[in-house]
């Protein structure tokens, strides 16, 4: 690595680094600005006030505790120490939140385009039905086609499917980047992305671009019919070479069993685009499995890419995507550079996060797949302190953080040989093995971090351990779009295989909330506790959507009367929490109904897949079962599109996920309707049954999308009369059970 691009001699200071970042030597010109937003010093008033009232609810439970020690007041002591918990940690978001600028028109003082650093791109698939491999090459195209020179850009494929079907893809798009990026280049165009592209406005289009439209429809077509079929007509073979490809692919083949696969379908300065410049290097890599080794799910992935990449290319820099999250910006490298070359940076600055943004999501967002607050207000939270977590995706990291700050091991590093030559191949094969890891720092020294089904923030956890930090980058124009499940039974699942790495966090012995906050500092720790002991959300949210409610319906006040203090106390907590939410969301852009949508799937996610992935986890932990690792689901059936699009929650299964959603619904109904009754009929004072009767009535109202989909709704998406019929039958006997506690 040259010197251009070493970091030197940034303030530790936070007060310092505030101030502008300018380069040295450039004329004084900035490469970015730094600044914290306004709402910081309200941030920590409030956090003081709140804080009074949530003593003096602990205070008020300790007080009934001494009256009175029940299995329900000890449940509600429960619920309320785990929200002032997750409150507590939620805070140190709050403390130092930033936002940054960059400016791309200066870099060109810092750096001319032949000393930008090499960019190898990850791009992970695995599963060619769950996720459309034409997604995936409409995700590598937008990368090869980045303002980047293309000589010093290189895209690996990892296929941990293993299937000839996604390699078959590939070569297609090795093709159609012939013509892709010439058109690219020579238009300026921004939206790089073919699919993208083309399903704008025609009057937007460039000459030529009618042409280049069925060149990629025809690709299309071609890719699409493979996967439908499942197998490769020897018609769209186009050579010898591809042939001997797809013969790698034996009868013992299989996704989870069989040899490294490494195929070089582009290679800078031998294969040009139809106007004669050369195009980047694209590599696709399966690499080798064994039922009887483990193979670490993505984290063993990416540490493949490292391994072979560092053989073929070994770029200084690697940017890692998801296979639908394709790049909206081709200037996105660039701005990544205007951190990465400042000499003015911390030089154990470890990578650039950009946020997750995505498209086709419907008007209000109803599964909150926007995740506002995980993609974008934590990220600017942490970035005022040590930087945000790794996302998963949009990271642009230096190499040599994953092999502790050291340049590779010398069986790694590559030269300048042709990546197509027998020895560079051989050496990428060799390293893609799966027995290579064996007896070595892989995974924990080494690499992508094993030891969690979360890799991306425990990675980045790690790291910022041993002293690494990062910097969150968040332009208007997004930097990369991509797509969130639009299926309610996807996005449950996705969030229950989560709560299981989060907790493999959590109770690891590098847990955040002990060791976190001494080796990185307190804010930083809580922030990575917060996200660790996510799925602990489920006990609050589950107590106080059956309990209260529970009680209500056998004329048992439990919560302070409208006349005493205590009411006041307990609203102004409910208010508080939800008013700087709610605040906090709009200011970041939201909307009030997607705000409500945002608020209602925290509430599902607590009953459901939080609740889920904890059992799993303790099962995990004893024994019994071990949760593996399920792709999300990319595609979407059209049908089931324009429901969403409708803003219709999507069940349609008879999933045990749904239960909770249908059993709270039920009792929360009943439970109003009781209460109202009460106070109609003088069965119950309406002073000691209003929180109850409107936290019934909040619960309800939340669940209206559930009663549509028990009772109103005739189209597949409905909620299964099954799971309805079960909540009714488990309904009864938790009432009963109420009436023995209560």
């Amino acid at each position: 690595m040259t010197k251009s691009y070493i970091n030197k001699h940034k303030p530790d200071n936070p007060i310092q680094a505030h101030k502008i970042s300018r380069e040295m030597g450039g004329g004084g010109l900035a490469l970015h600005t730094r600044e914290q937003l306004p709402r910081t010093s309200a941030n920590r008033v409030f956090a003081v006030l709140y804080l009074f009232a949530i003593f003096a609810v602990l205070y008020h439970h300790f007080l009934a505790l001494l009256h009175s020690t029940s299995i329900v007041s000890l449940l509600f002591l429960l619920a309320d120490a785990v929200l002032a918990f997750m409150w507590a940690t939620a805070q140190a978001f709050r403390m130092c939140p930033t936002r940054r600028r960059v400016f791309i028109e200066h870099l060109q003082h810092i750096a001319k385009e032949s000393d930008y650093p090499g960019l190898d791109v990850f791009i992970c698939t695995a599963d060619p039905y769950k996720e459309p491999p034409i997604s995936v090459v409409n995700t590598a195209l937008s990368v090869m086609a980045y303002d980047y020179p293309a000589e010093k850009l290189s895209v690996y494929v990892s296929d941990d499917g293993g299937s000839k079907l996604t390699l078959f893809a590939f070569m297609e798009a090795a093709r159609f980047a012939a013509h892709w990026l010439p058109y690219c280049r020579r238009n300026k165009i921004e939206e790089r992305c073919p699919e993208a592209y083309f399903g704008s406005n025609p009057s937007s289009w460039f000459p030529g671009a009618d042409e280049i439209k069925l060149t990629y429809e025809n690709m299309k077509a071609r890719v699409e019919t493979v996967i439908r079929r499942g197998t490769i007509s020897r018609d769209y073979i186009k050579s010898k070479q591809e042939l001997e490809a797809f013969s790698r692919w034996s009868d013992g083949f299989t996704s989870q069993n069989h040899p490294p696969v490494i195929q070089v379908l582009l290679e800078c300065g031998t294969d040009e685009d139809v106007t004669g410049h050369t195009m980047p290097n694209l590599v696709y890599l399966s690499r080798g499995k064994n039922i009887n080794l483990p193979h670490n799910f993505k984290a063993g992935a990416l540490n493949a890419l490292l391994r072979v990449s560092a053989t073929m290319t070994n770029a200084p820099v690697i940017l890692t995507l998801d296979s639908d999250m394709y790049s909206n910006d081709p200037q996105t490298p660039l701005r990544a550079l205007c951190y990465l070359l400042d000499p003015s940076m911390d030089p154990k600055l470890a990578y650039v996060q950009f946020p997750q943004i995505f498209n086709g999501i419907n008007k209000n967002d109803i599964y909150g797949g926007e995740a506002t607050h995980v993609f974008q207000i934590h990220p600017a939270g942490m970035d005022g302190l040590t930087g945000p977590i790794y996302l998963g995706t949009g990271g642009f990291f230096w190499r040599k953080v994953f092999f502790g700050g050291q340049l590779e091991s010398s069986e790694l590093k590559q030269g300048m040989k042709a990546i197509r030559s027998r020895e560079v191949l051989a050496s990428a094969h060799d390293v893609a093995q799966c027995n290579f890891e064996s007896r070595t720092q892989w995974g924990t020294k080494m690499g992508f971090r094993y030891g969690s089904l979360v890799e991306d923030m425990y990675t980045s956890y790690m790291l910022q351990c041993e002293g690494w930090k990062s910097i969150f980058c968040h332009p208007k124009r997004p930097a990369f779009l991509g797509n969130s499940p639009t299926n309610l039974h996807d996005f449950l699942n996705q969030t229950r295989r989560w709560s299981v790495g989060l907790f493999e966090v959590a109770f690891c012995k590098y847990s955040p909330i002990t060791y976190g906050t001494r080796n990185i500092n307190l804010l930083s720790g809580l922030c990575f506790a917060y996200y660790s002991f996510w799925p602990i959300w489920s006990i609050p949210v589950t107590i106080y959507a059956f309990l209260p409610q529970l009680a209500l319906l056998n004329h048992v006040s439990v919560f302070p009367k409208v006349n005493s203090f205590w009411f006041f106390v307990y609203v102004f907590c409910f208010l508080g929490a939800y008013g700087q939410d709610h605040l906090e969301f709009i200011s970041s852009g939201g909307t009030i109904p997607r705000w409500w949508n945002n608020q209602r799937i925290w509430m599902v996610r607590g009953l459901s897949s939080f609740s889920f992935g904890t059992v799993d986890y303790i099962l995990k932990c004893i024994g019994i079962s071990t949760f593996g690792f399920n792709v999300t689901s990319k595609a979407v059936e059209e049908e089931q599109s324009k429901r969403y699009k409708k803003g219709m929650l999507e069940f349609g299964v008879a999933s045990p996920l749904f239960l909770p959603l249908t059993l709270t619904a039920i009792i929360n109904l009943v439970s109003f309707l009781s209460g109202i009754s009460q106070v109609l009929f003088r069965q119950g004072s309406i002073e000691g049954l209003l929180l109850q009767i409107l936290l019934a009535g909040f619960g309800m109202v939340n669940c209206w999308p559930i009663y549509e989909a028990m009772v109103l709704r005739a189209d597949e998406g409905k909620m299964p009369l099954k799971i309805t019929l079960v909540s009714i039958v488990l309904a009864y006997p938790l009432y009963l059970a109420s009436s023995v506690a209560f």
